[in-house]
């Protein structure tokens, strides 16, 4: 007779890292800080959270909230994969009376998969599933084994004082814990493009703020809620954030009287520019952050990104979908959730003065001399970031 100290189907779930792994010295830094970010993301649901060697486990939780941790878990930046698993005390016998209990009785083929981090552990890796294997097959004859192309397969953790018995990896969103790459500032409108950005530069561990111009009365107050919908959705992948609602109203009115209408919407791309550089020094952001896909619109052939861009410069741009195209940005949209909101029909600011043959390929020179006809121009940026309202998301 043998007694479990554990439930027998008492769950927990394994979470493994990805690139970390990979960290060498540095990886201790990695790990603390994709143990805060799960600690966040699950900080509503009653549930611990242990670190271990490589990995983290999950346990502790009620049943009806095992749904909603693999959703949030789902959408945590550094993990490579997770699975819900029962465990048993680490002798073969428990490991044995678990496993049969596993068994999915409409499967035909199997094979097991051990990996023993205990050394103390009687059996290696290879001797516990080929012992596992024959003694599952001695009850469940209706079984047969496939080291290759199998049904099921049983995946077996020897640990020093429990071990784990699963069926299925559920495979995470990879990249980098975020916040290990530094803050950036995003640039978020209500399109399809920038809330895609966001989620994929904080893949690669940026954690961010954002910055939204708007053009009341121009546009919209639904158009502004548009935005803040558009926040929330992806903060799940971003971690909480600020985001700062900027009003170019008058610049766009100066643009619009004073300066030739092909060139409306460089100007007003410029000067998001130099107004999301300036706010990235008071929130020390060290990068910004933008939607854009080369050529996809007139705003953004080579020519006229390198005249945006010239205004900043201290801090890098990033440009995550730089060579994405329109359907491949929608499919990211669809599957982050933000697809549907994004095409509401509120208008933003680049909406405002539109003109009819915008300049395709800008000169630097011809920019600059049309910013040159708005006498206060300086007056007017200084005046946008005054209007800034902070938005908690």
């Amino acid at each position: 007779m043998f007694v479990l100290k554990y439930v027998q189907m008492n769950k927990h779930i394994i979470v493994r890292v990805g690139e970390i792994f990979l960290k060498g010295k540095n990886k201790n830094f990695f790990e603390s800080l994709l143990h805060r970010n799960i600690k966040s993301a699950l900080n509503k649901i009653d549930c611990k959270i242990k670190r271990e060697r490589n990995r983290f486990v999950v346990c502790d939780f009620a049943d009806c909230d095992l749904s909603n941790i693999l959703d949030k878990l789902g959408k945590v930046f550094g993990i490579h994969s997770f699975s819900v698993c029962h465990i048993c005390d680490s002798n073969y016998e428990s490991i044995l009376k678990l496993s049969q209990t596993l068994i999915p009785l409409d499967k035909k083929t199997f094979r097991v998969n051990s990996n023993r981090s205990d050394k103390r552990f009687s059996l290696n890796s290879m001797e516990l599933s080929r012992e596992l294997g024959g003694d599952i097959l001695k009850q469940h004859t209706h079984l047969s084994v496939d080291l290759h192309n199998p049904d099921f397969i049983l995946f077996v953790d020897v640990g020093v004082e429990y071990s784990y018995v699963y069926q299925d990896k559920i495979f995470g969103m990879g990249g980098m814990p975020v916040g290990s790459a530094g803050h950036g500032l995003l640039l978020l409108s209500g399109g399809i493009d920038s809330p895609v950005a966001a989620v994929l530069a904080a893949k690669r561990g940026l954690s961010l703020s954002a910055i939204h111009f708007h053009s009341y009365p121009y546009t919209s107050e639904q158009a502004k809620q548009k935005v803040v919908d558009l926040a929330k959705i992806i903060a799940p992948y971003t971690g909480s954030f600020k985001l700062y609602v900027v009003s170019t109203t008058k610049l766009q009115e100066a643009f619009n009287k004073n300066c030739e209408a092909s060139y409306s919407i460089t100007l007003l791309r410029r000067a998001m520019m130099k107004l999301s550089e300036d706010l990235s020094v008071k929130i020390k952001a060290e990068c910004l952050i933008n939607g854009e896909s080369l050529g996809q619109v007139a705003s953004q052939t080579i020519q006229s990104i390198s005249v945006t861009n010239s205004v900043v410069k201290n801090i890098p741009v990033i440009r995550p979908l730089i060579c994405f195209d329109k359907s491949e940005i929608i499919t990211l949209a669809k599957k982050f959730n933000t697809y549907e909101i994004s095409i509401l029909p509120f208008e933003d600011c680049c909406t405002v003065f539109l003109p009819s043959a915008p300049a395709t390929r800008p000169k630097i020179e011809k920019v600059e001399k049309e910013e040159g006809r708005i006498k206060n121009y300086e007056e007017l940026l200084k005046e946008a970031l005054e209007t800034v309202e902070i938005i908690e998301i």
